[in-house]
């Protein structure tokens, strides 16, 4: 499912406020990291990643990488932060609720 420019627009408003939940360091993008990541996706839905400097790939290659092998979406990439979303149906949503990203 591809998502309308206007649905990733609102996303992108609600990235600010998030802090970086996964961060990638020297190992890079490891087995543990894939599933930290994959829980935060599923618990949270909207989750932002931190690469740290000694990590030697760019933040759009690795926002890319990360999207394609947990299934999910790249929302946006500033610097050395990108943000991922996607979309869990089983999550239980009350109606006028927070989003799962602000709890």
């Amino acid at each position: 499912m591809t998502m309308t420019g206007k649905e990733r627009a609102e996303l992108r408003s609600e990235c600010n406020q998030l802090k970086p939940t996964v961060h990638i360091g020297q190992e890079g993008i490891s087995g543990s990291l894939l599933a930290a990541l994959d829980d935060a996706l599923r618990t949270r839905e909207l989750v932002k990643v931190q690469l740290n400097k000694s990590v030697e790939v760019s933040a759009k290659s690795a926002a890319n990488d990360l999207a394609k092998r947990v299934k999910a979406e790249v929302i946006q990439v500033i610097g050395r932060t990108t943000t991922l979303y996607r979309h869990n149906p089983e999550l239980k949503r009350k109606k006028g609720a927070a989003p799962p990203w602000r709890a």
